[in-house]
């Protein structure tokens, strides 16, 4: 009885792996410098520059950060059963953005510096999240949805705290334009460390993947199966934390990626088996591949990610209320 089931669901994630094969080359031929396939095995020095240096980093690092920023998406779903959980539930957007402002402020706004400063603070407000609560005496999924809230609400309050201290022409502009999200800046230089941790995080989870479905079931049923569900919780909780502040770090902030794709692979599959996660995180490769290209191309200058993210994400979110209210 299984077959039939799993069958279509390998079938979308063969189709949405060859969406972002063809989403891929298609990126590596936009920007306003025209990339010739003849040239660059001509090895034209101009070409190769361009290819290596500008479209091939930023294009790996699109893919990346959408795959990974959807499967955390669809674990925070999954870890608190809730289909609008997504990484600024817990805190880690807001996290990496006060993170990213200390950085600007007080220690020159360099790239690395940044990176650094705003996956420690994505990192800083999700460890504080569950030390908050640990210390309730429920450990219960509702204790860390309202600490999340709570430190969200804090890194919130610091980062206007910040902002208002910024210097308004220079400072404050850098600090609403990474919070706005950009691949612009991607270099061979910026990608290891974020994708090897990025990397670590993606292997932990599938590994974790069978005993985090349990979690589904509830508390009672998962301790009833063996299941350690305070201990899993957490520590898959950490995992997605350490992807989607890798991610943020080298891009800034970027919406709606981690809420769409894990509804639209519930949608296509209808289950949270791991075809499903698997192909959550194509599809996040896929919306943020065409994201980026648009924001390229579309206007004389680049547009911040998130801008058009969230113009994709509204829509598909009223559509869905408008779904549901039509079923019976």
């Amino acid at each position: 009885m299984k077959a039939p089931k799993q069958r279509p669901a390998r079938m979308l994630v063969v189709v949405a792996l060859l969406v972002c094969i063809l989403l891929f080359g298609f990126s590596l031929c936009v920007g306003r410098y025209p990339l010739r396939l003849s040239a660059l095995i001509a090895r034209d020095p101009m070409t190769t520059r361009v290819f290596y240096t500008l479209r091939l980093p930023r294009t790996v690092l699109a893919a990346t950060v959408g795959f990974a920023l959807a499967v955390a998406g669809f674990v925070y779903q999954l870890v608190f059963r809730n289909p609008l959980a997504a990484p600024d539930i817990i805190g880690v957007s807001s996290g990496a953005g006060t993170g990213a402002a200390v950085a600007i402020l007080f220690f020159g706004g360099g790239a690395v510096v940044t990176a650094v400063s705003a996956f420690t603070g994505g990192i800083t407000a999700v460890l504080l999240a569950l030390v908050i609560a640990g210390v309730g005496k429920k450990k219960q999924i509702a204790t860390f949805v309202l600490s999340g809230i709570a430190v969200n609400a804090l890194m919130q309050a610091a980062l206007m705290a910040l902002k208002l201290t910024a210097d308004p022409e220079k400072q404050l502009a850098s600090i609403e334009f990474w919070t706005m999200g950009s691949l612009a800046s991607s270099t061979l230089q910026k990608l290891p460390w974020p994708l090897l941790l990025m990397g670590c995080g993606l292997a932990g989870i599938f590994l974790l993947y069978r005993p985090l479905l349990f979690l589904t079931l509830g508390d009672d049923e998962a301790r009833m199966m063996g299941v350690p569900v305070e201990r899993l919780r957490r520590v898959v909780l950490l995992l997605a934390t350490l992807i989607v502040a890798a991610a943020v770090s080298v891009t800034g902030l970027i919406t709606f990626i981690g809420l769409i794709a894990p509804h639209l692979a519930r949608l296509l599959t209808g289950s949270s088996k791991k075809e499903s996660c698997l192909l959550a995180g194509l599809l996040g490769s896929a919306l943020l591949l065409a994201a980026d290209c648009a924001a390229r191309g579309l206007l004389g200058t680049e547009v911040p990610i998130s801008i058009l993210t969230s113009l994709l994400g509204a829509p598909f979110l009223v559509w869905l209320v408008c779904r549901e209210e039509r079923v019976p």
